[in-house]
Order: C-alpha cells, then sequence, then structure tokens
C-alpha cells in the first residue's frame, strides 16, 4: 500500500480557525483512494524530527503570543527544515506559520519575534489593533498551467512584504496587506498563505494538487488520483463566489 508521511508542527499551539481540518482532509482523501496516511505530531519538547524523512510538513497559524512562544524551538530545526526544502518534501504553510518562514515579526509594539529567515519576506503588524485583514476571500492561483480559484477566511493585523513569488492574485479580500493584489507565497513545494478556514476543506482541487506532488515525489511514477465526489463542497464553493461577486 502506498503512504505518505505527514508531520503536523505544533499542532497544540497552531491551530487557529479550524487549521486542523487541513490535517482530517488530507487524510481523508488519501484514505478514500487506498493510500495510506501517517500523521505524525511535533511539539515543544519532542524528539526532533528528521524533516526530510517526511513527504508533507504542515503548520497552522497563531497568534503573536503563540508565535513568539515556538519561535525559539522552531529555530533550532532551522538547518533540517532548510534540507527538506531543497530535497522537494512539500510544506503546507497558514498564517503565523507563514510568518515565521520569513526574516521576522515585528508586533504593535516594535517587539520583534524572529523568524526562520528561509525566505525574504518579512511581517510588520499594523499599528491599529482595530484594522484588520478579516473576511472571505478568493485568490486565483496556478496549479500546474490549471486556473484555480481558492476561496478561504483571512483575519490578520500583519502586513507582509517582499514577497518574490506570491500565491495567488487577489480576487475578493486583501491578501498580504491591507487592499493587496496579491496573497501568500508560493515557490514549487511551499504553499503559505493567509487562508484559514480551514483551507482545503474549501478547496478539494488544492488538497488533491498538494497530494499528487507528494505521492509523485515519492513513488517517482505516474500516479492518478481517481475523483472523489466533491459535489457538497463544490456547491459551498459557487455560494461562496458567487456572494462575493465573483464568477464561479
Amino acid at each position: 500500500m502506498k503512504e505518505l508521511k505527514i508531520l503536523y508542527l505544533y499542532p497544540d499551539i497552531l491551530e487557529l480557525y479550524g487549521d486542523y481540518g487541513n490535517i482530517q482532509v488530507l487524510r481523508y482523501r488519501l484514505e478514500q483512494r487506498g493510500f495510506k496516511a501517517i500523521i505524525e505530531p511535533y511539539s515543544i519538547g519532542d524528539t526532533p524530527p528528521d524533516f526530510k524523512s517526511y513527504d508533507l510538513v504542515f503548520a497552522g497559524g497563531g497568534a503573536d503570543q503563540e508565535q513568539g512562544i515556538l519561535a525559539q524551538d522552531l529555530i533550532t530545526h532551522k538547518a533540517s527544515i532548510q534540507e527538506a526544502i531543497e530535497a522537494g518534501v512539500f510544506f503546507l504553510l497558514i498564517c503565523g506559520a507563514y510568518q515565521l518562514f520569513g526574516k521576522y515579526y515585528k508586533g504593535v509594539e516594535g517587539d520583534i519575534i524572529p523568524g526562520l529567515e528561509i525566505f525574504d519576506y518579512y511581517t510588520e503588524a499594523n499599528p491599529d489593533r482595530k484594522k484588520r485583514c478579516i473576511g472571505n476571500i478568493i485568490i486565483e492561483t496556478d496549479l500546474e498551467g490549471k486556473k484555480t480559484k481558492v476561496i478561504g477566511f483571512e483575519n490578520h493585523g500583519g502586513q507582509t512584504f517582499n514577497i518574490s513569488s506570491p500565491f495567488g492574485t487577489v480576487l475578493s479580500g486583501n491578501g498580504n496587506q491591507f487592499g493587496d493584489t496579491q496573497e501568500g507565497f508560493f515557490r514549487k513545494n511551499v504553499i503559505a498563505t493567509y487562508l484559514h478556514g480551514p483551507l482545503l476543506s474549501k478547496n478539494p482541487e488544492l488538497a488533491d494538487y498538494i497530494l499528487h506532488q507528494c505521492l509523485m515525489r515519492k513513488y517517482q511514477e505516474e500516479i492518478t488520483l481517481e475523483p472523489l465526489n466533491d459535489e457538497f463542497e463544490n456547491k459551498c464553493r459557487e455560494q461562496l463566489i458567487e456572494g462575493l461577486g465573483n464568477t464561479p
């Protein structure tokens, strides 16, 4: 039986707005096709993981306090994480995790939470605590040459700058900054985004794209994912997209 090994980073700390649902979606969509999903959590105090031994690494969102708690622990794994990314391990990073893979996060009071500095972007909180990028969001991204609409929920005061390769173009919502035209970060085997919701439950096509990339890399052969019945998910997507003034 073919399998994928998934590392879930800091599940007890980074879990805002249903981000754990992404793990559930990945497991479900694998098992429905006869693949085995091995989910292994890691948090502060656990035995350090060998990041290269995984096929997919997932980390969810967290507020400033949570990021501050785990930042120093995460940095101790920088070399291992860098090696895994260079080896092609897929990373899916949501909100707070997205920010921590950049240079730094600067809080409202000017305090700096150091990032991994794996990528060149950085995040700074808006001085007005009441002003946030919040609400449903739609972006358009390119998945292997196919234009795909990705929907989710954003809620962040941090503004992310110096993005070299965005996850997608904003059709409705804010994105990396207030009123931005770009959202997230996407480079080969790394997707980092502010989209909660959870992201993958609203976007089965994106979930399958990630799974397909992981399976192809691991087994070095053509693998076809049999279609699942996503009728309910697609109807929900259509209603949300139409409600935000876009055409499905």
